[in-house]
């Protein structure tokens, strides 16, 4: 008894002693998103505020492609020591299982879920050269003009592009879709006229609306934005049942100590509720996340059979 009591004093002791040695170097924070999007915006926002809590730089490193594969591929491969962590997003933790016919990696064994940063919905917008106003105005323009236009996503298998295959699947219209490496280098296509709507992130897609640039036309959510309570959704808009919000999280390689993982969800829940990143997070139209490792777990499992459907439904595949 004596001997055993001691043992777990000693496993006790190796596990605070384990804690309190990390983080003794930087750590890398993977955006499986170019710069310029939602992804690495809160990267950005929270890294500092990290860096602050844990006494170590946290450096953010930008590894976009396949809709957040390839970035999400390097996460899931990289040491398990709380020295790599990364984002992973509705796409690339969720979508991306029935989109790709090979992922290199499994979305709920090779992670170590941390914590949600934000959710948020898309924003239907189009060019103004399109002349429309309003969701059946566009209907009838791109039935009118089928395969003639072209709708731009941050990637094959992104919370846009799933929301672009849905659209088209309750309406029946045809356009071409283009993926992007990221809603950084799409959103400039997107105001030069090249493509000509998004279902884009609202953070990155109602200021150029508000200014005039661009129109929007619905929240892809089931109910309204805080950000833009003017703007109808989907179903409000005629498409009753239509309903898409992005995610967005943060994950370490699977294997990486637990009392690590409770460190880094502590430190950076902390970090979301500081005032000058609760008033950024609002001002970008996001709703704050926080959930506990486990819960975040299980809201993916949910998702991907939810997604596949839509997926599915489509017929949208990506070898």
């Amino acid at each position: 008894m004596k001997r055993s009591i001691l043992a777990l004093f000693a496993l006790a002791c190796a596990s605070l002693a384990h804690a309190q040695a990390w983080p003794s170097k930087p750590i890398r924070y993977i955006v499986i998103f170019a710069p310029g999007g939602t992804t690495d915006i809160l990267a950005r926002l929270i890294a500092p505020k990290m860096s602050e809590a844990l006494g170590q730089p946290v450096v953010v490193e930008n590894r976009p492609g396949a809709a957040g594969a390839l970035g999400a591929e390097m996460i899931a491969k990289a040491a398990p020591d709380g020295y790599t962590i990364g984002s992973g997003t509705i796409s690339s933790h969720a979508i991306n299982v029935t989109l790709y016919s090979k992922l290199p990696y499994d979305p709920i064994k090779d992670f170590a879920p941390i914590t949600m940063l934000a959710t948020l919905p898309n924003m239907l917008v189009v060019h103004p050269s399109l002349g429309v106003n309003t969701v059946q105005e566009l209907i009838a323009f791109l039935k009118a003009n089928p395969n003639k236009h072209s709708f731009g996503s941050a990637g094959n298998g992104t919370s846009q592009h799933m929301s672009g295959e849905l659209f088209k699947t309750m309406t029946g219209v045809q356009m071409q879709h283009i993926p992007y490496k990221g809603s950084g280098p799409m959103i400039p296509d997107l105001l030069a006229g090249t493509i000509s709507m998004s279902f884009e992130n609202i953070t990155t897609a109602y200021p150029p609306a508000k200014s005039g640039k661009l129109r929007a036309l619905a929240v892809t959510s089931s109910r309204r934005s805080f950000m833009a309570p003017e703007v109808p959704t989907m179903s409000e808009a005629g498409l009753p049942g239509y309903d898409i919000s992005s995610w967005q999280a943060l994950f370490a390689p699977a294997g990486t100590p637990k009392d690590i993982v409770a460190r880094l969800y502590a430190e950076v829940a902390k970090a979301l509720t500081a005032p000058d990143v609760a008033k950024r997070i609002q001002d970008l139209g996001l709703d704050a996340g926080g959930m506990p490792p486990e819960e975040l777990a299980a809201l993916i499992r949910s998702d991907i059979p939810r997604l596949g459907k839509i997926v599915r439904d489509s017929g949208a595949k990506v070898d």
